[in-house]
């Protein structure tokens, strides 16, 4: 009887323990609560010249490459509902992005799932004409880079 006591008080301990948590703790990428996200999709609506580099000092002749595809240009569309047209790693479909932010201050674009998912692109930096995205994912981040994105002009 007396062990029955005994387990019983352990197992209460353990899950009373496993509700406790520390206040300094830091949510894992992909966890954080979704917040607004830094821009309108309309920012990312027209034809691009895409790019893309994977050290930071071939970023401003990466620009330039960029410009230059613009005879083949990108398009991104808005999406039926409130995202964009766009392709995701590995896959030829396009698929509907949604633009979502994190407590952090960044931008990530991806399906509907938590800013920072693995199958994220985070928005580095986005003006009217110019934009920079990397995927969250380890492997397609080392594959692909960092994309720069330039407007085309009609």
């Amino acid at each position: 009887m007396r062990i029955r006591y005994v387990l019983t008080g352990v197992v209460l301990a353990l899950a009373v323990g496993g509700c406790v948590s520390i206040g300094d703790e830091t949510p894992a990428a992909g966890s954080g609560a979704i917040a607004p996200a830094a821009f309108e999709r309309e920012r990312l609506v027209g034809r691009w010249g895409v790019a893309s580099f994977h050290d930071e000092k071939d970023r401003r002749r990466t620009e330039a490459e960029a410009r230059a595809q613009c005879s083949q240009a990108y398009a991104i569309s808005k999406g039926p509902t409130d995202g964009v047209m766009m392709h995701v790693a590995d896959d030829p479909k396009r698929y509907e992005l949604r633009l979502k932010g994190d407590a952090g201050g960044r931008t990530y674009l991806g399906f509907e799932a938590p800013p920072g998912h693995p199958q994220d692109r985070e928005i580095l930096s986005s003006t009217n004409d110019l934009m920079t995205m990397r995927f969250i994912d380890p492997d397609a981040n080392r594959r692909y880079g960092t994309f720069v994105y330039v407007r085309c002009r009609a």
